[in-house]
């Protein structure tokens, strides 16, 4: 079979071209330090690739969101720590006013010292964020929660935040979950007790009136203590739940981070080896291409 100096030509150009685009390669891969640098390099790595690093920027994504949660319900916990301290001053007040030795005109300080008391609750309740939202305003975060009334006038829903691929957590509270409903919170059993102690007691009626609603307000106190401390019990768990999933996000992206590098890293030590056998063996076609190319039946004659 004949074979044309075109075709020889040509076939020697090719070889060339593939030993050249092969050293192109390696000289990317030496300088990137990676084996895939596209598709190209190896499809079905690539895709792999392209897929863990979709897995690692949601797990990313799930970090920050679980950073969000965790400093709002830190600020909640903030809050309702100076609600407990302000509940627990009250209950201690209106045991004191349970001492029978007490005149009107000591029973009516004490009721001064609960309307302080009762001003304070009312400012922890209607704060704001650091972002200028009420915090207890549910989806109504612009909305005042307590208006003057001592009514709850915001919205009742609670934000939840995706912290992970399958759970949802709630992250805010709103007035009345903690400090109760309207006509029966711990604002107005503050001034029912306060107008208690402020009324005199002159007989054995207003004594008997006096200590009933007494009873009465320690008892819905320590209720509303209760509904307090229910809300720091659910953010001492639901922070404790966003550490645990950390520490498995954590543990993910290093999973994550090792898989990649074992599909994408590069062997130096396997790609200079290739570099030198490859340049050899181009320098060594290059030689024998000239010397072919110069090859002609004329030279023969």
């Amino acid at each position: 079979m004949r074979i044309s100096t075109n075709t020889i030509y040509q076939s020697g150009t090719n070889q060339l071209n593939t030993l050249q685009s092969d050293l192109n390669k390696l000289s990317i891969q030496t300088a990137t330090g990676k084996r895939v640098n596209s598709p190209a390099d190896d499809p079905v790595a690539a895709a792999r690739i392209l897929e863990l690093n979709t897995a690692k920027d949601q797990n990313a994504n799930y970090t920050n969101t679980r950073k969000t949660a965790e400093t709002l319900l830190q600020t909640y916990e903030a809050n309702l720590s100076s609600v407990t301290d302000t509940i627990q001053s009250i209950q201690s007040t209106l045991i004191a006013a349970g001492n029978g030795a007490y005149t009107d005109a000591e029973r009516a300080k004490l009721a001064n010292e609960l309307q302080g008391s009762l001003d304070t609750l009312k400012g922890l309740a209607n704060t704001k964020d650091s972002q200028g939202n009420y915090m207890y305003s549910g989806y109504a975060s612009t909305t005042v929660p307590f208006d003057a009334n001592y009514d709850f006038v915001a919205n009742t829903n609670r934000t939840k935040l995706q912290i992970d691929v399958q759970s949802q957590l709630p992250v805010t509270y709103t007035g009345d979950q903690v400090f109760g409903a309207n006509g029966d919170n711990v604002f107005t059993n503050l001034q029912d007790i306060i107008s208690l102690l402020k009324t005199p007691i002159t007989d054995s009626t207003t004594q008997a009136t006096f200590n009933s609603g007494l009873a009465t307000s320690i008892d819905k106190m320590k209720g509303s203590l209760n509904s307090v401390l229910d809300a720091r019990s659910e953010i001492g768990s639901n922070l404790n739940l966003l550490d645990t999933l950390n520490s498995t996000g954590d543990s993910l992206d290093l999973q994550y981070d090792a898989s990649i590098s074992t599909l994408q890293d590069l062997d130096y030590a396997q790609a200079l080896s290739d570099i030198s056998k490859k340049t050899t063996i181009l320098q060594a076609a290059q030689k024998a291409f000239v010397a072919t190319s110069n090859i002609s039946l004329f030279s023969l004659i």
